[in-house]
């Protein structure tokens, strides 16, 4: 096997074998959309990050990742890298050992450049390279999953009245935000990240063209549930496809179908404006959104995560 730097050469047989597990990953989830190409790799190419396997001519896996940005998660101090999925691939055969040289090759430069947190997101059901990156200190952090426009099956509770929101009604989502943010903070979520001012919050709403859905008790706010067109996965690239970017429901106002009530409400609208795919990204270190989103998407990537000793950039010049 030899490892190379990936270039612009590399491209066209990278997009053919990222495409090829794609495929293998979506006859396991039949609800993931088809598609003919998947991520640009030349920002990849370009960056000087990434690597290559090859048994003589012929391409058996590549790896890249974004360049080094502050704030991995957006809560750390860590200067972290993040592989997308699209961004890497290998052929099936010895896949374990093409994607351990690879990583052996690239996390040299990844920490090199400083990066501490390195970030890869892998396919759900590829067990044999999940388990090659467990080996190498890796753990799970966030999923990826999908299901068709289509509802779900639940008892309409009359007892809450549900609505979408527009950007003069907007702000009566804002609570909702905040004790999402709250909520961040819980054991064993663990997760700083600083809520948005209300009239950020509001703003970004509007400027992104954002949908949100509240559910109403008594006619104050329950629930709540923001949709947008883009998400941290390729497949928001296809029209027909939206992504959940929040949700919350007070806990007084869980296990009684109230979000699965809201759920249908959004689904049933957008369908009707011709969407067919609804993603949605979760950590699954966060139980209440674990326990919800299994139950009703099916999960095609895991995002995993390695923290590194920072220290070791003290030596970084040795390595």
């Amino acid at each position: 096997m030899n490892i190379v730097n990936f270039t612009r050469e590399h491209i066209a047989n990278a997009k053919e074998l990222a495409l090829s597990c794609y495929q293998e990953e979506q006859n396991r989830v039949p609800d993931l959309p088809g598609a003919k190409e998947l991520t640009d790799l030349t920002y990849f190419a370009d960056n000087g990050l990434g690597a290559a396997a090859y048994e003589g001519n012929t391409m058996t896996g590549f790896l890249c990742c974004t360049e080094p940005f502050d704030h991995a998660f957006g809560s750390t101090d860590a200067k972290g890298i993040f592989s997308p999925m699209g961004t890497h691939a290998a052929v099936r055969q010895n896949r374990a050992d093409i994607y351990a040289a690879m990583y052996r090759f690239a996390a040299r430069k990844w920490v090199r450049a400083g990066a501490v947190s390195h970030g890869i997101c892998l396919y759900a059901h590829d067990e044999t390279a999940q388990q090659q990156f467990f080996r190498y200190g890796f753990g799970m952090r966030c999923i990826d999953a999908v299901r068709t426009m289509e509802p779900i099956t639940c008892i309409r509770n009359e007892n809450y009245e549900i609505e979408e929101l527009t950007p003069e009604t907007i702000s009566l989502a804002y609570p909702l935000e905040l004790m999402l943010m709250r909520h961040y903070y819980s054991s064993p979520f663990f997760m700083n990240r600083a809520a948005a001012a209300q009239e950020d919050f509001c703003s970004t709403f509007t400027a992104e063209e954002e949908r949100c859905f509240i559910s109403r008790y008594k006619g104050q706010p329950c629930a709540y549930l923001k949709i947008s067109q883009s998400g941290e996965t390729c497949i928001t690239e296809i029209p027909e496809y939206l992504h959940i970017t929040a949700a919350y429901c007070l806990s007084e106002h869980r296990g009684k179908g109230v979000f699965q009530n809201l759920l249908n409400y959004a689904v049933d609208l957008l369908k009707k404006e011709g969407y067919a795919y609804l993603g949605v990204d979760y950590e699954s270190l966060n139980p209440t959104a674990y326990a919800f989103w299994q139950k009703y998407f099916s999960a095609y990537t895991h995002g995993l995560v390695r923290r590194i000793d920072e220290h070791i950039l003290q030596v970084s010049e040795r390595i």
